[in-house]
């Protein structure tokens, strides 16, 4: 896995029975050419792990999180639209959006967001287990 401009890499930890969320993998992976992001089921060891580290609730698969590992400075754990504003500010190409979202006060944002994780298994759609990535990209996933 490559390091961006400052040396740092991304791992988001996501619902891996919502549709929305694998539609948000397949997003980033077409978007991601130079393979700076992981993956990570919510549903995972791995993830429970970080969770607990963090102090975050394990059981709770309604946030999208975003670990940030950098080259100096300790790891951070962002979740809900702050993950998600800074997945589109990595990925370039979505610099109004990104503005946009900083601009408006993390409580809306946040609101917003759960508005929707809280519908999305309805409006996107539920697996009954964890999609598996194509060939090319099983490396990008961790503890499928």
């Amino acid at each position: 896995m490559s390091q961006g401009p400052r040396g740092e890499r991304f791992i988001i930890l996501y619902d891996g029975l919502c549709g929305l969320c694998n539609r948000l993998n397949r997003f980033v992976l077409k978007r991601d050419t130079e393979g700076r992001f992981r993956f990570a089921s919510l549903q995972s060891e791995f993830s429970r792990e970080i969770l607990v580290k963090h102090q975050r609730p394990v059981n709770e698969v309604n946030t999208l999180y975003l670990l940030r590992e950098g080259s100096t400075g300790p790891e951070e754990l962002l979740s809900k639209s702050e993950a998600v504003v800074t997945i589109l500010d990595q990925l370039h190409g979505f610099r109004i959006w990104v503005g946009l979202m900083k601009i408006l006060p993390t409580a809306l944002t946040d609101f917003g967001y759960d508005l929707i994780a809280k519908n999305r298994y309805r409006i996107f759609g539920r697996y009954e287990a964890c999609p598996l990535p194509g060939p090319g990209e099983r490396g990008r996933f961790i503890q499928i």
